[in-house]
């Protein structure tokens, strides 16, 4: 192995330690006091590895390894350092990590690449804090807006007041933004999430692509009452409505080949046990890798809920949260990873990410590229996620080469 393990294995665990609970969960949101205190270890990690570093106006921790060219376009990598609630060591923090690791092996080995390599930990990829992420990556890729910023979390906090608390400008975004001439490709190794790669009993794996997430937000509004004064055929209940709905979500996706669908937030208002609810706000993400059988699926969904809720005399709000198309990775970028498999001896699978990442949201400003790493059991956002010393050590071995393919060694 050309990278050093056991460093990059004591820095996912280090780093793993801030936003860790007794369950040996972590909850590191976006833009908050632990989020910072991570991004002060990750600098430690990126000036340590020879980097120089920085913050964006999005709060993109950035760090730059000089090539010999530093105006050519840059060869960029990593991932996120935030999490969902009680999350796992490895998610987004293994991307971040491998990247600086395979920069430091080339910085101890005194190998300056062409281009200049950047290692980004981008902020808020999860979501999870105000139900809208990739915030960093949109940012970068030139497609965040202002009235992005508005989302709030259940706090009432916007990510616009959220930046402000974390010493950022949200008026200065647009300076965040990169051109198409900027950046020569983006490659990303994470950690699978799912279980492909353990039935191959493979350690790593060649995404193809990677499935493009629709987030909806659903209200339904009926007519609180008694629960024992409201015969059953008098009452517009809102969750009998949603029932139905879900019920058809999950019977209708299944007849999709790689669609799938969540149902991940519920609120029942008022909230008590005796009263029949009033309101029921619930959220939907569908992914799936061909837009058009996403688009039909979410076309299907919408019509039950219009007939639904018009046979029960339900009021109905569906409200769009987010819409990314699908990706696919890009031939120079797979390639360039391929090529470094045969260097390192590890076969490599392919396989189709149906989970969203950062890289995504540059398939229209570079070439992009994502090397998984096996998970075990497949488990993820979650305090049991697991990926081995040697699996990390040996996809962390590909994406070096991979960057020194990319940035051109001389």
């Amino acid at each position: 192995m050309t990278v050093n393990g056991e460093r990059l294995w004591a820095r996912v665990m280090e780093l793993g330690r801030i936003g860790e609970d007794e369950s040996g969960g972590i909850t590191r949101f976006s833009f908050s006091e632990l989020e910072r205190q991570a991004k002060a270890q990750v600098s430690r990690y990126m000036i340590e590895a020879g980097m120089i570093v920085r913050e964006d106006a999005a709060g993109n921790l950035i760090g730059s390894y000089e090539g010999q060219e530093p105006s050519a376009p840059v060869v960029v990598t990593g991932s996120h350092i935030d999490t969902v609630a009680q999350g796992g060591k490895f998610d987004g923090a293994l991307g971040v990590l491998s990247a600086i690791e395979a920069v430091q092996s080339m910085h101890e080995q005194g190998i300056q690449p062409k281009h200049t390599i950047e290692v980004i930990a981008f902020s808020d990829e999860e979501g999870s804090r105000f139900g809208f992420g990739m915030i960093g990556s949109r940012a970068l890729a030139g497609t965040l807006k202002q009235e992005d910023l508005t989302y709030q979390d259940e706090q009432g906090i916007s990510i616009a007041e959220a930046m402000r608390q974390a010493g950022l400008d949200p008026k200065q975004i647009e300076l965040a933004a990169r051109k198409p001439e900027d950046i020569k490709a983006y490659v990303e190794l994470h950690i699978e999430q799912g279980k492909v790669l353990e039935q191959l009993d493979q350690p790593v794996g060649l995404v193809t692509g990677i499935a493009g997430p629709l987030w909806l937000q659903f209200t339904l509004l009926g007519e609180a009452g008694h629960a024992g004064a409201t015969p059953m055929n008098m009452r517009r209940d809102p969750l009998q409505a949603a029932t139905s709905i879900f019920d058809f979500i999950y019977r209708e996706t299944r007849q999709f080949k790689h669609a799938v669908a969540t149902v991940g937030k519920l609120k029942v208002l008022p909230g008590g046990v005796n009263i029949i609810p009033g309101e029921v706000q619930f959220s939907l993400d569908l992914r799936d890798i061909d837009q058009a059988e996403r688009d039909r699926l979410e076309q299907r969904i919408r019509s039950f809920t219009e007939q639904v809720c018009k046979e029960q005399q339900i009021e109905y709000k569906i409200e769009l949260l987010q819409r990314v198309p699908p990706v696919p990775s890009s031939a120079i970028v797979m390639q360039a990873i391929e090529q470094a498999a045969q260097l390192t001896g590890t076969k490599l699978p392919l396989l189709v990410s149906g989970a969203g990442h950062d890289g995504m949201q540059f398939h229209s400003l570079c070439p992009v590229g994502m090397i998984f790493v096996r998970s075990k059991d497949g488990i993820s956002h979650n305090p049991k996620e697991w990926s081995s010393q040697e699996d990390c050590e040996a996809g962390t071995s590909i994406l070096y080469h991979t960057l020194l393919q990319l940035a051109e060694r001389s």
